[in-house]
């Protein structure tokens, strides 16, 4: 009875010892990871962190200017100048990473047909062989990638092609986040981002303020194109080519907040023109843009929203020309190549 006992209270012994482990790992697995502080890098040693700006420059609404120079621009960031570090444009800029997103929720059904071939003509367009990349993705319920970044052109005509049924919601910005988070992240280029969409978000587990947030952290431009009042099912009693309601009015803040546009097309007879012009637009303005990068002044990733001036260093350029690029970021640490 003695052995008996002895051998149980060992075997006891043993298992709380195994408890107390498990529990414990059990505890650090849900514990939430500490944000890396630039103090964390290997041998203490601080990394030096840089903003990346993709800046567009126009005169008026529409005129592309080009054939400025890194001496034209002055960074400010919350009031104090910045550091230029990088400048390039034209055929210097690095390639293009373009992720086209297309909505087929059911009220685009449709217009499938004409946002396939416009979203085609674009790919074609925006791609400069052995340089740029493309990737082509659904969202309405679920969110498909439908062809991962290539430039084979044919590969994403048959992926724009395969698209035939619409889903039963809008997951715009769950699409937006998926695509920035998993495709855009580590891509060695400019990343851009171009939604065609008729509607408001639906269905989406993040918001606006979540799409905005990752596509700055990652330093991704959005453009969006609204099909909403230029095809078959417009909205009755509301002119083409308006802004209408909450959900065009946050489009543009997304577009705006990360350095893009939103463009939307009028109607009737003109529609399908109408759509090719806003993805030349777009195709114009990737090709005619600065990428400029600058060091902050202040290296501390203390998660503090910090606000974005980009401005000419000539008064007359700044009178004549109006410049736009993302405006803020918020300065926490992230994996970008």
């Amino acid at each position: 009875m003695s052995q008996f006992l002895n051998r149980y209270f060992r075997l006891s012994a043993v298992q709380a010892v195994i408890f107390v482990l498990v529990f414990a790992a059990a505890a650090a697995a849900q514990r939430p990871t500490p944000t890396p502080t630039p103090q964390d890098d290997v041998g203490g040693v601080s990394k030096v962190f840089e903003v990346r700006l993709p800046v567009t420059v126009t005169q008026g609404k529409k005129t592309l200017i080009s054939g400025l120079t890194r001496g034209d621009f002055a960074i400010f960031e919350d009031g104090v100048e910045q550091e230029v570090t990088f400048f390039s444009a034209d055929k210097t800029n690095p390639p293009v990473f373009v992720g086209v997103l297309m909505d087929t929720s059911p009220s685009t059904a449709g217009k499938i047909v004409f946002s396939k071939e416009a979203a085609a003509n674009f790919l074609y367009s925006v791609i400069q062989l052995r340089k740029d990349r493309a990737a082509f993705m659904t969202f309405d319920h679920e969110v498909n990638l439908r062809q991962d970044f290539t430039d084979k052109l044919d590969m994403l005509q048959k992926a724009v092609d395969q698209v035939k049924k619409t889903g039963s919601q809008t997951a715009l910005y769950d699409a937006v986040w998926q695509f920035t988070d998993q495709k855009l992240r580590t891509v060695p280029g400019r990343r851009v981002i171009v939604i065609i969409t008729d509607g408001d978000d639906t269905f989406s587990r993040a918001d606006l303020k979540d799409a905005i947030d990752i596509a700055q952290r990652t330093e991704t431009t959005i453009f969006g194109i609204s099909t909403k009042g230029g095809f078959l099912g417009a909205v009755p009693g509301v002119d083409a080519g308006t802004v209408r309601d909450k959900g065009d009015k946050f489009l543009i803040q997304l577009c705006e907040d990360t350095g893009g546009e939103a463009f939307f097309p009028v109607g009737g007879n003109k529609a399908m023109i109408e759509l090719e012009r806003a993805f030349k637009r777009i195709s114009e303005e990737l090709k005619s843009q600065y990428l400029i990068t600058y060091k902050p002044a202040d290296q501390s990733l203390d998660g503090r929203e910090r606000k974005i001036e980009v401005r000419f260093t000539d008064k007359d350029k700044t009178g004549k020309y109006k410049i736009r690029t993302k405006k803020s970021y918020r300065a926490i640490k992230d994996s970008l190549k």
